[in-house]
């Protein structure tokens, strides 16, 4: 094994809970706006103070205790991101009360498999919708779940119990007032399980994390002396709040006094950027990605000054990136890139963003090198569910685009067997829910997190990920191939929107690639191919040639083991919804090689030998 990257003594870090972070958030900031949301299409924000949240959430924890639970208990919460996810989840933590998330989009199955393994007592759900889905997971477990639901319109059955009234019932039923709300708060230990985290699962069954108030605390804290944070920012909230990596986001901001601004949703993230124009945003790198590709979408002479100002802007970087003042010619052309295109982008972001903090996979140095030099500040991280989430970051002191940073104060961070990256730190978690083979294989006697990445730490400290040891593809050759840089080189590109790398135990890896269609069809239009819809632009003979010359070219000084020897052009994107990416934007291979059988059959079959360029009709 390596040596020990040491970020600063664990000891450092004084412990804590939730549910002190809570009180001494709502003491220090009362009459500020802690949320803000949209309550109806169309119309215009409304707040919550922190003083009103912690009036809520004290009716909710009454409302909870009334209802028969107590600390220990279980309780779930399936529901899209709004204001009551939030009170609803602090309601638990100051009971005592282990709240388990559970994403929005997850099946009937997925969501009874969860209550099940969980045990959970009771859900709370947004709407209806979602209390459907959570009365037919009843009935598939043959367990009495009680059910509260947030919206107070139609609910599906009389026992269903709405927001409104669960509160009612609440402040009706509340023992010992205030003081004893508090004092039920306080009672929470930094080593009693707070939540109960369900991974999002690329494979299998998910398991249940079990994250401890000091696991969560203790990253608040940490992250807390990197990212600059100040009291009266606002923040955009749309990753869902069912990820540990928001979530614990949520927690600092609300500590810090940041008003937290919800989305309307993940899809109108662009035009909410502009309305509530934030000073920190936390995302995955999808939402970069696209924002990126629509920017390199434009046509016509914009296409032209957007590519000389990226050109101008990625000699702009290298020079600051290197510690290195620009040259007074190089400074000048960046200014009137400024002017023609950085500005504008600042401006479709808000206007205000300080930073934005990147992590759940990795993003593209490319695309990060670009919004760097437009003035937009992406500080991408690194961590696990089973690590609350954080381990590392980049900051304004170390900034180094490529990788993921330095570890956070507390965090200890070390190369092990086979390039796998071990973590140590009181964000670790207890382990897994009622699985204490799986908790054992994870975590070592000596605290050792095994993380399943593989990963290295250069000269400086700075960690990069190079892949999951589980997406590593071994050819039938003994070729390792990790295929996420691969694919984050692919994404770079102005025509490719997807890519997913194939191939483990096949001779050869593969690669399907989703075009970005605006971009092709542009350059199809321009170079007279007249195709109507997208499945016969990429049945076009000359299209198919073209992206081929694009993929190879982004690839070219790769091993040859390395590169993809058949392309597979599909028109269909990933998405959640079609199962092949998890609710934070990652890939699920299996998924993909189930879902694109037959093209992917066809890469290997001895009569298609001398074909690269395939399309899925």
């Amino acid at each position: 094994m390596s040596a020990v990257d040491h970020a600063s003594d664990p000891d450092d870090l004084p412990s804590g809970t939730l549910a002190e972070l809570f009180l001494t958030a709502v003491e220090k900031h009362g009459d500020r706006l802690a949320y803000e949301y949209f309550p109806d299409e169309g119309s215009g924000l409304k707040g919550i103070t922190f003083d009103e949240v912690y009036e809520v959430v004290s009716s909710a924890a009454a409302g909870l205790q009334a209802l028969g639970l107590s600390s220990g208990d279980k309780v779930a919460i399936l529901s899209e991101n709004c204001p009551e996810w939030a009170l609803a989840d602090f309601a638990c933590l100051c009971t005592g009360i282990l709240d388990v998330p559970i994403y929005d989009t997850l099946t009937i199955s997925q969501v009874a498999y969860i209550l099940e393994n969980s045990e959970a007592q009771l859900v709370f759900v947004s709407d209806a919708g979602q209390a459907e889905k959570a009365l037919e997971a009843r009935r598939q477990i043959g367990r009495d779940v009680r059910v509260v639901m947030f919206n107070a319109t139609d609910p599906p059955e009389d026992d269903v119990l709405v927001w409104r009234d669960f509160l009612e019932h609440g402040r009706n039923a509340a023992a010992g007032g205030d003081r004893g709300f508090r004092a039920k708060a306080l009672e929470a230990g930094p080593e009693d399980v707070a939540t109960i985290l369900y991974t999002s699962g690329t494979t299998g069954d998910p398991k249940g994390v079990m994250l401890t108030h000091n696991n969560v605390s203790s990253n608040v804290r940490s992250i807390t002396r990197v990212l600059p944070t100040k009291t009266g920012d606002s923040s955009l909230v749309f990753l869902p709040l069912s990820h540990v990596f928001q979530r614990t986001g949520s927690y600092l901001h609300f500590s810090h006094g940041v008003t937290q601004v919800f989305a309307h949703s993940m899809s109108t993230v662009a035009a909410d950027l502009k309305i509530v124009r934030p000073h920190i945003a936390i995302s995955v790198p999808r939402l970069y990605e696209k924002i990126y590709n629509v920017i390199m979408e434009v046509q016509g002479i914009k296409k032209k000054v957007v590519q000389w100002a990226r050109e101008v802007g990625e000699a702009w970087a290298d020079e600051k990136l290197a510690g290195r003042e620009p040259s007074g010619v190089l400074k000048f052309k960046h200014a009137i890139a400024d002017v023609l295109v950085f500005r504008r982008i600042r401006s479709e972001m808000g206007g205000r963003v300080r930073y934005f903090v990147s992590g759940g996979a990795p993003l593209s140095a490319e695309i990060n090198r670009f919004f760097f030099s437009a003035g937009i500040q992406i500080y991408e991280g690194y961590g696990l569910t089973e690590t609350s989430p954080g381990t590392n970051f980049n900051t304004p002191e170390h900034l180094r685009i490529g990788t993921v940073g330095k570890p956070i104060p507390g965090t200890e961070i070390r190369i092990g067997e086979g390039g796998e990256v071990l973590v140590r730190g009181p964000q670790v978690m207890k382990g897994y829910y009622a699985m204490p083979e799986a908790t054992a294989k994870a975590i070592d006697a000596e605290g050792w997190f095994s993380t399943g990445d593989v990963g290295e730490i250069d000269k400086d400290g700075f960690l990069r990920i190079t892949d999951r040891i589980k997406d590593i593809i071994v050819t039938a050759g003994g070729k390792n191939v990790a295929p996420q840089p691969i694919e984050n080189r692919l994404k770079g590109d102005d025509f490719i929107e997807q890519a997913v790398m194939l191939g483990d135990r096949r001779s050869y890896c593969v690669v399907l690639v989703v075009p970005s269609f605006p971009n092709l069809e542009a350059w199809a239009r321009k170079s007279g191919i007249n195709a109507p819809g997208q499945k016969l632009l990429l049945a076009s003979k000359p299209v198919q040639e073209y992206m081929e010359a694009r993929v190879l070219a982004c690839l070219e000084d790769l091993a040859s083991y390395e590169k993809p020897k058949k392309i597979g052009l599909i028109a269909a994107p990933f998405t959640v919804e079609d199962g092949t990416l998890t609710p934070t934007q990652k890939v699920k291979r299996r998924v993909v090689e189930d879902k694109h059988r037959n093209l992917i059959d066809a890469f290997y079959k001895e009569e298609n030998f001398d074909q690269t360029v395939f399309v899925e009709v």
